[in-house]
C-alpha cells in the first residue's frame, strides 16, 4: 500500500466533510450566489452555446480536417514571416465577434495544427478585444477616447502579448521550427480560394447570427441587425453548395438534413435558435453519415473538440456566477466592493479592476453597461480602461479551457502578461485622462 497516495485520500475526505459540514445553505448571500451560479449557466447555454459556440467548434474542426498543418505554418507558424503572422492575428476580432469562450475552439484549431506559439496567442487576445462593434459602442456610450484607447491598447496587446510569449518559450519554438523545418510539401486537394471561402461562409454564419442590437443612430450596424438572419440564411446556402460542389457531400443527404430547418425557419421564424440548432444537427449527421474522408474527419474533430471544451467551459462559468454574479446581481462576492476597490488611479485599483475582469465571465458588450455603472458609482477611468482590456479577453472558463489545450504554465504566463499590461495601461491612461 502506497501511505502517500492513501494520504491524499484521507486529506480529501477530510476536507470534503468539514466543507459540506459547515456549509452555509440558509445565508442570503450564499443561496444568492448559487442562484447566480445557475442563472450564468442557464443564460451562457441559451445565448451563446447554439449560436457561438457550435458554429465556432464546426470551424476549428474545418480548420483540422480542410487546412493541411504546412499551410498553417506557412503563414502561423513557427518558422512563418513574423510581419504577415502578427499582422493578421492582431486584426482578426475585426472579423470574429466573439467573446473569449468562443474564440478558444479557434485558436485550440490553429495552434493543433503547429501555429507558432506568438501568432497562436495574438490571435487568442485579438479575436475577443478588438470586436469593431463593441469599440464602437464604448466609444459612444463611454466616450470616444476610452473607446480609442480600448482599440489602440487591444491592438497593441495582442501584438505585444504575442511577442512576450514567444520569447519566453522561445526554446520550444525553435524546437517546433526545426521539427517543422522537415515536413514534406503537401498536396493540395483543392484551390485555397475554395478553401477561403469555405470559412468565409462558416464565419459569416457565426458572425451574424451573433449581431448585436446596436443605436438606432448607428445606421450601417443596425441595418445590418435588421437583417441578420438574411444574411446568416444566405452564408448558410453558401455552405451548403460549396459542400457539395468542392468537397463531395452527397446530394440527397444534405437536402435531407437542411429540411428540418427550412421548415422550422418557415413556421417559427421568431425562434431562430430552432432552425440554427436544426441545421447543425442535420449537418452532423450528413458529415457522420458520408463515410471516410474530410467530411467525416471534420465531424470527428469538431466533436472531439466540443467533449475537451464544453464541460470546462460550463463548470467555469458556474464558479464565475458563483463567485461574481451577473450584470446586475451579485455573487458571494458583494458588486460594493468591487466599486470600492476600484476608485481613483491607484495601482491596487487597477490591479483589482483587471484581475476582477479576468476571471470574470463578460459576453461580447456587456462589459460595456456594466462598466457604465461602475463609473457611476465612482469607478476611475484608469481601472475602466484595465477592465476593457482584460475583461473580453479572459474569463475563469477560458483559462480552464486554455490549460487543457497548452498547459499550467503557458496559461499561467498569458493570464499574468494580460493582467500586468491592463494594470500598467490603466494607469497610465488615468494619470493623463
Amino acid at each position: 500500500m502506497n501511505w502517500k497516495d492513501e494520504w491524499k485520500w484521507l486529506a480529501g475526505f477530510v476536507a470534503g466533510f468539514f466543507l459540506l459540514y459547515f456549509l452555509p445553505v440558509g445565508h442570503a448571500r450564499f443561496d444568492g450566489a448559487l442562484t447566480e451560479a445557475l442563472e450564468l449557466a442557464k443564460w451562457y447555454t441559451r445565448e451563446h452555446v447554439v449560436l457561438c459556440l457550435i458554429p465556432a467548434l464546426f470551424i476549428a474542426g474545418g480548420i483540422s480536417a480542410f487546412v493541411s498543418q504546412a499551410s498553417v505554418m506557412k503563414y502561423f507558424g513557427a518558422r512563418a514571416n513574423k510581419f504577415l503572422s502578427y499582422g493578421v492575428a492582431s486584426v482578426s476580432g475585426t472579423i470574429l465577434a466573439v467573446c473569449s469562450c468562443t474564440v478558444l475552439p479557434l485558436f485550440a484549431g490553429i495552434y493543433k495544427r503547429g501555429a507558432g506559439l506568438g501568432p497562436a496567442i495574438a490571435f487568442l487576445y485579438s479575436g475577443p478585444a478588438i470586436n469593431v462593434l463593441a469599440i464602437v459602442l464604448t466609444a459612444r456610450v463611454l466616450g470616444f477616447q476610452l473607446g480609442a484607447a480600448r482599440a489602440l491598447g487591444a491592438v497593441v496587446f495582442s501584438v505585444v502579448i504575442g511577442f512576450a510569449m514567444h520569447f519566453i518559450f522561445r526554446h520550444e519554438e525553435a524546437a517546433k521550427a526545426a521539427a517543422q523545418a522537415d515536413l514534406p510539401e503537401p498536396e493540395v486537394k483543392r484551390p485555397l480560394w475554395q478553401t477561403s471561402l469555405y470559412f468565409a461562409a462558416m464565419a459569416a454564419v457565426l458572425v451574424f447570427a451573433n449581431w448585436a442590437e446596436p443605436e438606432p443612430s448607428d445606421t450601417f450596424f443596425h441595418a445590418v441587425y435588421q437583417a441578420k438572419w438574411t444574411l446568416t440564411a444566405a452564408a448558410a446556402i453558401g455552405l451548403w453548395v460549396m459542400l457539395n460542389t468542392w468537397f463531395g457531400a452527397d446530394m440527397k443527404r444534405l437536402v435531407i438534413s437542411a429540411v428540418p430547418a427550412v421548415l422550422l425557419a418557415f413556421f417559427y421564424g421568431e425562434m431562430p435558435i430552432l432552425s440554427f440548432s436544426a441545421g447543425f444537427i442535420g449537418l452532423s449527421w450528413a458529415l457522420n453519415s458520408s463515410g471516410e474522408g474530410e467530411l467525416k474527419d471534420w465531424f470527428s474533430a469538431s466533436w472531439d473538440l466540443s467533449k475537451q471544451i464544453f464541460p470546462l467551459l460550463i463548470g467555469g462559468v458556474l464558479v464565475s456566477g458563483f463567485l461574481l454574479g451577473r450584470p446586475g446581481h451579485e455573487g458571494v462576492i458583494p458588486g460594493a466592493w468591487v466599486a470600492w476597490a476600484v476608485g481613483g488611479n491607484s495601482f491596487w485599483a487597477n490591479f483589482f479592476a483587471s484581475i476582477v475582469a479576468a476571471f470574470m465571465y463578460f459576453a461580447t458588450l456587456t462589459e460595456i453597461p456594466i462598466l457604465q455603472g461602475l463609473l457611476g458609482s465612482g469607478m476611475g477611468k484608469g481601472p475602466a480602461l484595465a477592465l476593457l482590456l482584460a475583461g473580453p479577453a479572459l474569463s475563469l472558463p477560458s483559462m480552464l479551457v486554455l490549460k487543457s489545450v497548452m498547459g499550467v504554465k503557458k496559461t499561467a504566463v498569458y493570464v499574468a502578461l494580460v493582467v500586468v499590461m491592463s494594470t500598467f495601461s490603466g494607469m497610465f491612461y488615468g494619470a493623463f485622462f
